[in-house]
């Protein structure tokens, strides 16, 4: 609406409706104030579109509100558009309100759940605020959100603070415009909000404590060195003293959690940096309002005591800030007897189950888990767990979008119709989109439990109705047995399978925000993906847009001995290199001694005879069995742990970081890994530093993807280049990749908002399905002529 427009009658009413994340974020009373200043009548209102305003004064007042309302949002709002069209005026008009919320036809978007505020934090640590110490303290500008939202438009009846009426004092606040809890819906205090429960243990001789006695009893169960249950914003949290080696194991076996790192909570910045390297980079992810664990190197001189069990093998350690006022109360404030500097805090789950939010099912499913719950009667509405996430070559690299990020959407470069993309089995998130918008969901979990797949579900359902999408088409992986496949037939809507390693790249393209019609050099590093051969793909070079691909170069294929059986034992997937390369199995090398003689001879049969022994490409089991041949890991106990170490031994490496003896054979599409196996399983016999053969052997990586990228940039004119899938995950390889690909004059795309791993698979999904209208068929595949000879001997 322009200036001009504006001045062609008197007086003037302007009705402006703002797009966007605006409500939950103090966006009304920034409207409210907004209007006052420029005196301005009328009166604003949430509706199912966004905020709707209609104010009503003199033509330069009506102009600066335009200008103003959008440029100058509230911190929390993403403002998407405004628009606004001229309405009659109403006489004798007083005043500026806020109306209760309509509910009309239209979509808005949901802010996520961000952490304290400043000006809460300083509340809750003042003796003489009222809400001094209150675990619930929140404002306009912080709090839960997403996870509390029933309905929309968001307002306190549509969030599970329905059930706390407000306070006189509250009520107040709430009304006051000079406030910074006007129509703030989750304001509350210790007289009227959610109140703090400690329930102890079967084993425990103690009784339930309420307020600040549950706190109190709370800090004393971290201090006597065992667990405790922690209700958070989007599910239950175990936590434990960081610092007491006893407590972590404990957590550990009970959790059955392996050796796989545990993340650390500490207060603030200042603590973290006696724990982990942190850049600006890093030390402003650990900041944002999101606060998701941020893994970081860890110090070797660290000043905070931390048990050796909280991460063992790994070079980073993962730290989040304390993001709730109960968390702050758990570390302690000024005066509070002294605790642990770090806890340990995990999600309130079994390893492989989803999140429990469910204050009941909490005391069944965690029982065997914690030995006393700190609980409240808000209830979670929507599970969200911590984002995970760690900088690469200067960027984020996430590498898990959950809470502080869910729902909120990615704009995407091309239209969809409104569809569901189901995502992966392992690290599921799924993804809702339509328009230019995509929706990505929380962090679900593996699809191997019933549990998982109910939450699945249920999450699906939650989100649709949120966003207000229903979806016309679903995309989903083209393996055959996966559990996300089966969820989207079931839906009856028409099915597009995208080949995973397709989905990867697509998923790096579209947050990117390329354009229909561009096409990339796609390379798609991971454990396992199905392939249009029936082969397990994983070490992929493609020429791919959204529409399609052509598969121009892989790894060549190894035998992957038992299926599952050879993912969890990457000693089983050494000799299964050794035996591709023609190498002996000498017992002198690591994977060879860490096998029985029974399992010496039943893997030669299986290899032998090709028993249960799918074909893989994978690099990822490539980094499985160098890691087993160095003699780091033989046996995993959870997901890319060997190759997590490879890299972390990699990182330690003081030695020279290249060989030309580690090299990799490319024969037109197909790179054989055979030399590089050779190279390191005469390292191992010499008694090569493992660090030395990580190092080694992650640099033959990035000299193959330098090569056979910048020969396939030659033959088709393409110059960008796409990192995806769970290897990518690697600083250390990416880092190093990105580097030598930029140098050569590529431009390199990495991942920046989504995961590199399938955790980011259904953005990817999604861009491949909006290309590609259902009625096209099912077939994502390159044509049947272009295959190779090894992938047809494969079908």
């Amino acid at each position: 609406m322009t200036g001009s427009l504006l001045r062609q009658q008197s007086p003037r009413r302007l009705r402006v409706t703002v797009h966007g994340v605006v409500q939950g974020v103090g966006f009304r009373p920034h409207v409210h104030a907004l209007a006052t200043v420029l005196g301005l009548t009328g009166a604003v209102w949430n509706d199912a579109a966004g905020v709707v305003s209609e104010v009503q004064g003199t033509p330069d007042a009506i102009a600066a509100f335009v200008d103003r309302v959008g440029s100058q949002a509230p911190p929390l709002a993403l403002v998407t558009e405004v628009s606004s069209r001229l309405i009659t005026p109403i006489a004798d008009e007083a005043g500026f309100s806020i109306r209760p919320s309509e509910r009309t036809a239209g979509r808005t978007f949901v802010s996520a759940d961000v952490a304290i505020c400043e000006d809460c934090l300083a509340e809750l640590t003042d003796i003489a605020d009222r809400r001094h110490r209150h675990p619930f303290i929140t404002c306009t500008n912080c709090g839960p959100r997403f996870t509390i939202t029933t309905d929309l438009p968001y307002d306190r009846p549509a969030t599970t603070m329905a059930g706390f009426a407000m306070c006189p004092a509250c009520a107040r606040e709430y009304a006051d415009p000079a406030d910074r809890r006007f129509h703030a819906q989750t304001i509350c205090c210790p007289d009227c909000g959610p109140r703090l429960r400690l329930v102890p243990g079967a084993a425990a001789d103690a009784a339930t404590r309420w307020g600040d006695d549950a706190l109190g009893a709370a800090r004393a169960v971290l201090l006597a060195g065992t667990v405790l249950a922690v209700k958070g914003i989007g599910g239950y949290h175990l936590a434990c003293d960081a610092g007491d080696e006893t407590a972590v194991t404990l957590l550990r076996k009970r959790k059955q959690r392996g050796d796989k790192p545990f993340a650390l909570m500490v207060r603030d910045v200042a603590t973290a940096q006696r724990l982990v390297e942190l850049d600006e980079t890093g030390r402003r992810l650990l900041t944002a309002p999101a606060r998701p664990v941020v893994l970081a190197p860890r110090l070797v001189d660290a000043s905070v005591d931390v048990a050796a069990s909280v991460a063992p093998g790994s070079a980073d350690l993962g730290v989040v800030l304390a993001y709730t006022p109960l968390h702050h109360l758990l570390l302690g404030l000024p005066g509070d007897l002294a605790g642990p500097a770090a806890l340990v805090l995990t999600s309130g789950n079994l390893a492989g189950e989803p999140i429990v939010t469910d204050d009941v099912d909490a005391l069944s499913r965690l029982a065997g888990l914690a030995d006393a719950w700190l609980t409240h009667d808000r209830p979670i509405q929507v599970p969200c767990d911590d984002s995970v996430t760690r900088v690469i070559a200067g960027h984020e690299s996430p590498v898990r979008r959950s809470r502080g990020h869910a729902p909120l959407p990615l704009a995407l470069p091309f239209e969809t119709p409104p569809a569901l993309a189901v995502g992966a089995d392992l690290k599921n998130v799924f993804c809702l989109g339509e328009g230019r918008l995509a929706w990505m969901s929380a962090h679900v979990g593996d699809m191997d439990d019933l549990t998982t797949l109910v939450a699945f579900d249920r999450a699906v359902e939650q989100l649709r109705a949120l966003t207000g999408v229903t979806p016309a088409a679903v995309a989903a992986d083209m393996h055959p047995a996966y559990r996300s496949r089966a969820r989207a037939i079931a839906t009856g809507l028409p099915l597009v399978e995208v080949q995973h390693h397709h989905a990867h790249v697509a998923s790096t393209m579209a947050e990117h925000g390329l354009e229909p019609g561009t096409q990339v050099l796609g390379v798609a590093f991971d454990g396992t993906g199905y392939g249009a051969d029936g082969a397990a793909w994983g070490g992929e070079l493609l020429l791919a847009d959204y529409a399609g691909y052509e598969r121009l170069g892989h790894l060549g294929y190894a035998p992957l001995p038992g299926g599952d059986a050879g993912v969890r034992n990457p000693c089983r997937m050494a000799l299964s290199h050794l035996r591709a390369a023609g190498l002996p199995w000498d017992a002198a090398l690591p994977p060879v001694a860490a096998c029985s003689e029974d399992e010496l001879r039943l893997l030669d049969r299986q290899l032998a005879t090709g028993l249960r022994c799918a074909p893989t490409s994978s690099m990822g089991r490539l980094f499985d069995a160098v890691s087993s041949l160095a003699g780091i890991c033989h046996r995993i106990g959870y997901d890319a742990q060997a190759a997590m170490e490879l890299e972390a031994r990699a990182r330690a490496s003081t030695g020279a970081s290249g060989d030309p003896r580690y090299r990799f054979h490319v024969a037109a599409s197909t790179w054989n890994a055979g030399p590089v196996i050779a190279a390191a399983a005469d390292d191992a016999r010499r008694g090569t530093p493992p660090e030395l053969i990580a190092a080694r052997f992650q640099h033959a990586v990035v000299d193959l993807v330098t090569e056979v990228v910048t020969t396939a940039a030659a033959a088709t004119g393409v110059r960008t280049v796409t990192l995806s899938g769970g290897v990518f995950l690697n600083a250390y390889l990416t880092e190093h990749c990105a580097a030598a690909l930029a140098a050569g004059g590529l431009d390199v795309l990495t991942h920046q908002q989504v995961p590199a791993s399938d955790a980011g698979l259904a953005l990817g999904q999604l861009a491949v399905l909006a290309r590609h209208a259902p009625d096209h068929g099912p077939s994502m595949t390159s044509p049947p002529g272009r295959r190779t000879e090894e992938e047809r001997a494969c079908v």
